[in-house]
Protein backbone atom coordinates (compact mmCIF):
# COMPACT_ATOMS: atom_id res chain seq x y z
CA UNK A 1 0.00 0.00 0.00
CA UNK A 2 1.19 3.71 -0.66
CA UNK A 3 1.31 4.20 3.10
CA UNK A 4 4.19 1.87 3.70
CA UNK A 5 7.59 3.15 2.92
CA UNK A 6 10.92 0.81 3.27
CA UNK A 7 11.38 -2.76 3.15
CA UNK A 8 13.55 -3.84 5.53
CA UNK A 9 13.34 -0.44 8.22
CA UNK A 10 9.44 0.25 6.62
CA UNK A 11 7.13 2.97 8.32
CA UNK A 12 3.44 3.41 7.98
CA UNK A 13 2.21 6.56 8.19
CA UNK A 14 -1.50 7.61 9.13
CA UNK A 15 -4.03 10.05 9.74
CA UNK A 16 -5.60 13.22 8.50
CA UNK A 17 -4.84 17.36 9.12
CA UNK A 18 -7.96 17.57 11.09
CA UNK A 19 -8.40 14.21 12.69
CA UNK A 20 -7.93 13.26 16.15
CA UNK A 21 -4.45 12.56 15.77
CA UNK A 22 -1.96 11.54 13.35
CA UNK A 23 1.13 9.14 13.74
CA UNK A 24 3.12 6.41 12.62
CA UNK A 25 4.45 2.47 12.97
CA UNK A 26 7.98 1.85 12.38
CA UNK A 27 8.86 -1.99 11.82
CA UNK A 28 12.34 -3.64 11.37
CA UNK A 29 13.73 -1.01 14.11
CA UNK A 30 16.48 -2.98 16.46
CA UNK A 31 16.64 -3.60 19.08
CA UNK A 32 17.83 -3.01 22.24
CA UNK A 33 18.66 1.00 20.69
CA UNK A 34 18.62 3.27 23.45
CA UNK A 35 16.28 5.82 23.00
CA UNK A 36 14.20 8.65 24.64
CA UNK A 37 11.24 10.85 23.35
CA UNK A 38 13.03 14.00 23.55
CA UNK A 39 15.27 12.84 20.47
CA UNK A 40 12.58 12.57 18.09
CA UNK A 41 10.61 15.36 19.69
CA UNK A 42 13.77 17.50 19.01
CA UNK A 43 12.81 17.06 14.98
CA UNK A 44 9.15 17.37 15.01
CA UNK A 45 9.84 21.01 16.83
CA UNK A 46 11.68 21.55 13.62
CA UNK A 47 9.07 21.22 11.61
CA UNK A 48 5.95 21.97 13.80
CA UNK A 49 3.50 24.67 12.81
CA UNK A 50 3.90 28.44 14.62
CA UNK A 51 7.35 28.68 15.19
CA UNK A 52 8.57 31.85 13.19
CA UNK A 53 6.70 34.47 11.25
CA UNK A 54 7.33 33.03 7.74
CA UNK A 55 5.20 30.07 8.47
CA UNK A 56 1.63 28.91 8.75
CA UNK A 57 0.18 30.57 12.34
CA UNK A 58 -1.40 27.20 13.49
CA UNK A 59 -0.18 26.71 16.91
CA UNK A 60 0.25 23.06 17.34
CA UNK A 61 2.84 21.71 19.84
CA UNK A 62 3.27 18.05 18.20
CA UNK A 63 3.98 16.38 21.31
CA UNK A 64 4.58 12.99 20.24
CA UNK A 65 3.63 10.01 22.26
CA UNK A 66 5.51 6.61 22.15
CA UNK A 67 2.88 3.97 22.56
CA UNK A 68 4.87 0.93 21.82
CA UNK A 69 8.05 -1.20 20.79
CA UNK A 70 9.65 1.13 23.56
CA UNK A 71 10.77 0.01 27.38
CA UNK A 72 12.56 0.87 30.19
CA UNK A 73 14.46 3.60 27.76
CA UNK A 74 15.52 0.92 25.12
CA UNK A 75 13.98 -0.55 21.76
CA UNK A 76 12.55 -4.18 22.13
CA UNK A 77 12.29 -4.73 18.24
CA UNK A 78 9.17 -4.79 18.15
CA UNK A 79 6.91 -2.47 15.94
CA UNK A 80 7.08 1.59 17.51
CA UNK A 81 3.90 3.04 17.41
CA UNK A 82 3.97 6.99 17.67
CA UNK A 83 1.15 9.37 17.97
CA UNK A 84 1.21 13.09 17.80
CA UNK A 85 -2.33 14.53 18.68
CA UNK A 86 -4.18 17.66 16.79
CA UNK A 87 -4.73 20.25 18.74
CA UNK A 88 -5.63 23.54 17.04
CA UNK A 89 -7.93 22.19 14.45
CA UNK A 90 -10.30 24.81 13.20
CA UNK A 91 -12.55 23.00 10.15
CA UNK A 92 -14.92 25.14 9.92
CA UNK A 93 -12.57 27.32 7.67
CA UNK A 94 -13.02 24.79 5.07
CA UNK A 95 -16.69 24.82 4.66
CA UNK A 96 -16.29 26.20 1.20
CA UNK A 97 -14.06 23.25 -0.06
CA UNK A 98 -16.59 20.54 0.26
CA UNK A 99 -18.17 21.85 -2.76
CA UNK A 100 -15.06 23.55 -4.46
CA UNK A 101 -12.00 22.07 -5.82
CA UNK A 102 -8.81 24.56 -4.60
CA UNK A 103 -6.45 24.94 -7.99
CA UNK A 104 -3.50 22.49 -7.96
CA UNK A 105 -4.12 20.69 -4.95
CA UNK A 106 -5.33 17.26 -4.48
CA UNK A 107 -8.98 17.73 -3.91
CA UNK A 108 -9.99 16.74 -7.35
CA UNK A 109 -7.75 13.81 -7.75
CA UNK A 110 -8.80 12.33 -4.37
CA UNK A 111 -12.44 12.84 -5.24
CA UNK A 112 -11.84 11.25 -8.72
CA UNK A 113 -9.84 8.65 -6.97
CA UNK A 114 -12.12 7.47 -4.28
CA UNK A 115 -15.32 9.14 -4.90
CA UNK A 116 -14.76 10.85 -0.98
CA UNK A 117 -12.80 13.24 0.00
CA UNK A 118 -11.74 15.10 3.82
CA UNK A 119 -12.31 18.83 3.18
CA UNK A 120 -10.72 19.64 6.14
CA UNK A 121 -7.80 20.47 5.43
CA UNK A 122 -6.98 18.50 2.70
CA UNK A 123 -7.06 15.72 4.87
CA UNK A 124 -4.78 12.68 4.18
CA UNK A 125 -3.10 14.95 1.43
CA UNK A 126 -2.19 17.68 4.04
CA UNK A 127 1.67 18.06 4.66
CA UNK A 128 0.78 17.13 8.60
CA UNK A 129 0.79 13.34 7.28
CA UNK A 130 4.75 13.99 7.15
CA UNK A 131 5.02 14.02 11.26
CA UNK A 132 4.85 10.23 11.34
CA UNK A 133 8.17 10.67 8.72
CA UNK A 134 10.03 12.66 10.81
CA UNK A 135 9.37 10.84 13.82
CA UNK A 136 10.84 7.77 12.20
CA UNK A 137 12.99 9.77 10.20
CA UNK A 138 14.68 10.58 13.68
CA UNK A 139 15.48 7.31 14.71
CA UNK A 140 16.40 6.03 11.82
CA UNK A 141 18.99 8.96 12.24
CA UNK A 142 20.09 7.74 15.54
CA UNK A 143 20.84 4.30 14.17
CA UNK A 144 22.91 5.56 10.98
CA UNK A 145 25.10 8.12 13.74
CA UNK A 146 26.15 4.50 15.36
CA UNK A 147 26.39 2.21 12.52
CA UNK A 148 29.88 3.40 12.07
CA UNK A 149 31.32 4.97 15.12
CA UNK A 150 34.79 6.16 13.24
CA UNK A 151 32.40 8.10 10.50
CA UNK A 152 29.09 8.36 11.41
CA UNK A 153 26.26 9.50 8.91
CA UNK A 154 25.64 12.89 9.04
CA UNK A 155 22.22 14.43 7.28
CA UNK A 156 22.13 17.72 6.53
CA UNK A 157 19.41 19.99 4.06
CA UNK A 158 19.56 23.77 4.13
CA UNK A 159 16.94 25.99 1.71
CA UNK A 160 19.24 26.70 -1.17
CA UNK A 161 16.58 28.82 -3.09
CA UNK A 162 13.03 31.19 -2.67
CA UNK A 163 11.49 32.51 -5.79
CA UNK A 164 13.94 33.70 -7.84
CA UNK A 165 16.56 34.27 -4.44
CA UNK A 166 19.20 31.76 -4.82
CA UNK A 167 22.59 31.35 -2.52
CA UNK A 168 25.18 32.35 -4.15
CA UNK A 169 27.42 29.84 -6.54
CA UNK A 170 30.23 28.03 -4.27
CA UNK A 171 28.60 28.82 -1.29
CA UNK A 172 27.59 25.77 -0.13
CA UNK A 173 31.40 24.54 -0.78
CA UNK A 174 32.01 22.86 2.94
CA UNK A 175 29.24 20.64 5.10
CA UNK A 176 27.27 23.49 6.90
CA UNK A 177 26.73 23.11 10.95
CA UNK A 178 23.06 22.26 12.37
CA UNK A 179 23.81 25.69 14.03
CA UNK A 180 24.40 27.59 10.86
CA UNK A 181 21.07 25.85 9.46
CA UNK A 182 18.85 27.17 12.13
CA UNK A 183 20.40 30.74 12.65
CA UNK A 184 17.31 31.96 10.58
CA UNK A 185 14.25 31.12 10.21
CA UNK A 186 14.61 30.44 6.92
CA UNK A 187 17.06 27.75 7.26
CA UNK A 188 19.45 29.10 4.31
CA UNK A 189 23.18 28.85 5.96
CA UNK A 190 23.70 31.89 3.90
CA UNK A 191 23.09 34.70 6.00
CA UNK A 192 22.96 37.53 3.30
CA UNK A 193 20.35 35.37 1.11
CA UNK A 194 18.81 34.10 4.11
CA UNK A 195 17.78 37.80 5.02
CA UNK A 196 16.56 38.37 1.43
CA UNK A 197 14.58 35.10 1.40
CA UNK A 198 12.69 36.34 4.76
CA UNK A 199 11.97 39.51 2.93
CA UNK A 200 10.33 37.82 -0.21
CA UNK A 201 8.52 35.31 1.83
CA UNK A 202 7.25 38.20 3.97
CA UNK A 203 6.70 40.23 0.88
CA UNK A 204 4.29 38.01 -1.38
CA UNK A 205 2.28 36.77 1.89
CA UNK A 206 1.21 40.11 2.55
CA UNK A 207 -0.09 40.00 -0.75
CA UNK A 208 -2.19 36.54 0.02
CA UNK A 209 0.14 34.77 -2.76
CA UNK A 210 3.09 32.04 -2.27
CA UNK A 211 6.06 31.02 -3.54
CA UNK A 212 8.24 27.72 -3.88
CA UNK A 213 12.18 26.83 -3.53
CA UNK A 214 14.76 24.27 -3.39
CA UNK A 215 16.18 22.18 -0.52
CA UNK A 216 19.39 20.56 -0.99
CA UNK A 217 20.25 17.58 1.31
CA UNK A 218 24.20 16.39 1.84
CA UNK A 219 24.87 13.40 3.50
CA UNK A 220 28.25 12.20 4.64
CA UNK A 221 29.48 8.99 5.66
CA UNK A 222 28.31 6.51 3.66
CA UNK A 223 30.18 3.74 2.75
CA UNK A 224 30.51 2.59 -0.66
CA UNK A 225 28.56 -0.40 -1.56
CA UNK A 226 24.81 0.79 -0.82
CA UNK A 227 22.01 0.36 -3.13
CA UNK A 228 20.95 -1.98 -5.94
CA UNK A 229 22.09 -2.27 -9.71
CA UNK A 230 18.35 -1.83 -11.28
CA UNK A 231 15.30 -1.13 -10.62
CA UNK A 232 16.09 -0.08 -6.65
CA UNK A 233 18.68 1.95 -7.36
CA UNK A 234 20.26 4.17 -4.54
CA UNK A 235 18.97 7.99 -6.42
CA UNK A 236 15.88 5.79 -7.37
CA UNK A 237 14.83 5.71 -4.00
CA UNK A 238 15.81 8.46 -3.10
CA UNK A 239 14.20 10.09 -5.78
CA UNK A 240 10.75 8.11 -4.60
CA UNK A 241 11.41 9.42 -1.33
CA UNK A 242 11.59 12.87 -2.15
CA UNK A 243 8.60 13.33 -4.61
CA UNK A 244 6.23 11.51 -2.08
CA UNK A 245 6.66 14.51 0.19
CA UNK A 246 3.65 16.92 -0.55
CA UNK A 247 4.15 19.96 -2.93
CA UNK A 248 7.70 18.24 -4.96
CA UNK A 249 7.90 19.15 -7.83
CA UNK A 250 11.62 17.65 -8.71
CA UNK A 251 14.27 16.18 -8.11
CA UNK A 252 18.27 15.69 -9.23
CA UNK A 253 21.69 14.48 -7.62
CA UNK A 254 24.88 15.19 -8.44
CA UNK A 255 25.16 17.10 -11.31
CA UNK A 256 21.34 16.81 -12.54
CA UNK A 257 19.60 18.53 -15.66
CA UNK A 258 22.92 20.88 -15.59
CA UNK A 259 25.18 17.26 -16.83
CA UNK A 260 23.25 16.90 -19.87
CA UNK A 261 25.23 20.34 -21.25
CA UNK A 262 28.86 18.60 -20.55
CA UNK A 263 30.94 16.21 -22.31
CA UNK A 264 31.86 13.24 -20.74
CA UNK A 265 35.70 14.61 -20.60
CA UNK A 266 34.24 17.46 -18.91
CA UNK A 267 31.77 15.21 -16.45
CA UNK A 268 33.52 12.56 -15.50
CA UNK A 269 34.48 11.85 -11.89
CA UNK A 270 38.43 10.86 -12.43
CA UNK A 271 39.52 7.52 -10.07
CA UNK A 272 42.29 8.11 -7.81
CA UNK A 273 43.55 7.00 -4.47
CA UNK A 274 43.09 8.85 -1.16
CA UNK A 275 43.03 8.36 2.72
CA UNK A 276 43.87 4.74 2.26
CA UNK A 277 40.77 4.41 -0.32
CA UNK A 278 39.34 4.84 -3.79
CA UNK A 279 37.99 8.20 -4.08
CA UNK A 280 36.73 10.42 -7.08
CA UNK A 281 38.66 13.75 -7.65
CA UNK A 282 35.21 15.39 -8.86
CA UNK A 283 31.66 14.45 -7.52
CA UNK A 284 29.69 15.36 -10.63
CA UNK A 285 27.79 11.12 -9.61
CA UNK A 286 26.53 12.96 -6.40
CA UNK A 287 28.16 10.08 -4.42
CA UNK A 288 25.97 7.15 -6.60
CA UNK A 289 27.36 5.70 -9.48
CA UNK A 290 25.33 2.60 -11.07
CA UNK A 291 22.45 2.79 -8.48
CA UNK A 292 25.31 2.24 -5.84
CA UNK A 293 27.08 4.57 -3.36
CA UNK A 294 30.33 5.19 -3.58
CA UNK A 295 31.79 6.55 -0.55
CA UNK A 296 31.65 10.10 -1.71
CA UNK A 297 29.22 13.02 -0.13
CA UNK A 298 25.40 12.07 -1.56
CA UNK A 299 23.91 15.49 -2.76
CA UNK A 300 21.29 16.31 -4.33
CA UNK A 301 18.11 18.77 -4.71
CA UNK A 302 14.26 18.68 -4.37
CA UNK A 303 12.36 21.31 -6.14
CA UNK A 304 9.04 22.58 -3.97
CA UNK A 305 6.07 24.14 -6.20
CA UNK A 306 4.37 27.48 -4.63
CA UNK A 307 1.78 26.99 -1.64
CA UNK A 308 -1.47 26.01 -3.68
CA UNK A 309 -3.60 26.92 -1.32
CA UNK A 310 -3.39 30.82 -1.40
CA UNK A 311 -5.81 33.75 0.01
CA UNK A 312 -6.88 35.36 -3.30
CA UNK A 313 -9.88 34.82 -5.46
CA UNK A 314 -9.28 31.80 -7.89
CA UNK A 315 -11.41 30.57 -10.52
CA UNK A 316 -12.66 26.91 -9.83
CA UNK A 317 -15.63 24.09 -10.67
CA UNK A 318 -17.82 22.73 -8.15
CA UNK A 319 -18.19 19.03 -7.41
CA UNK A 320 -20.65 18.88 -10.18
CA UNK A 321 -18.39 20.96 -12.42
CA UNK A 322 -19.72 24.36 -12.27
CA UNK A 323 -17.52 27.46 -12.82
CA UNK A 324 -17.18 29.06 -9.52
CA UNK A 325 -14.37 30.84 -7.39
CA UNK A 326 -12.63 30.70 -4.76
CA UNK A 327 -12.01 32.93 -1.86
CA UNK A 328 -9.66 30.69 0.46
CA UNK A 329 -9.86 31.02 3.85
CA UNK A 330 -7.12 28.69 6.51
CA UNK A 331 -3.84 28.86 8.16
CA UNK A 332 -1.24 27.96 5.65
CA UNK A 333 2.64 28.22 4.70
CA UNK A 334 3.64 31.24 2.46
CA UNK A 335 6.47 29.10 1.41
CA UNK A 336 6.82 25.30 2.35
CA UNK A 337 10.26 25.09 2.19
CA UNK A 338 11.64 26.40 5.72
CA UNK A 339 9.54 23.23 7.65
CA UNK A 340 10.45 21.47 4.79
CA UNK A 341 14.20 20.81 5.62
CA UNK A 342 13.45 18.65 8.30
CA UNK A 343 11.51 16.20 6.64
CA UNK A 344 13.89 15.91 3.44
CA UNK A 345 16.27 15.18 5.66
CA UNK A 346 14.39 12.30 7.49
CA UNK A 347 13.20 10.35 3.74
CA UNK A 348 16.57 10.46 3.28
CA UNK A 349 17.57 8.51 6.51
CA UNK A 350 14.91 6.37 5.79
CA UNK A 351 15.99 5.22 2.60
CA UNK A 352 19.93 5.35 3.62
CA UNK A 353 18.97 2.84 6.64
CA UNK A 354 16.81 0.60 4.45
CA UNK A 355 19.73 0.47 2.46
CA UNK A 356 22.36 -0.42 4.78
CA UNK A 357 20.14 -3.22 6.47
CA UNK A 358 19.74 -4.87 2.80
CA UNK A 359 22.80 -4.42 1.98
CA UNK A 360 23.94 -6.33 5.71
CA UNK A 361 21.28 -8.92 5.01
CA UNK A 362 22.77 -9.45 1.63
CA UNK A 363 26.77 -9.24 2.06
CA UNK A 364 27.08 -9.95 6.12
CA UNK A 365 25.15 -12.30 7.03
CA UNK A 366 27.33 -15.39 4.87
CA UNK A 367 30.42 -15.39 3.74
CA UNK A 368 31.96 -17.63 1.07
Amino acid sequence: MSNRFGQLFSVTTWGESHGPAVGVVVDGCPPRLPLAVSEIQADLDRRRPGQSDIVTPRKEEDRVEILSGLFEGRTTGTPIAMLVRNSDARPGAYDEMREKFRPSHADYTYQAKFGIRDHQGGGRSSARETIGRVAAGAIARKILAQANPDQPVEIRAFVSQVHDIAMPVGAAATFPTLAEIEATAVRCPHPATAAAMIERIKQVRSTGDSVGGIIQCRIRGVPPGLGEPAFDRLEADLGKAMLSLPATKGFEIGSGFAGARLKGSEHNDAFESRDGRVRTATNRSGGVQGGISNGEEIVFNVAFKPTATILQPQKTVDVRGNPTELAARGRHDPCVVPRAVVIVEAMAALVILDHWMRHAAQNQLFKF
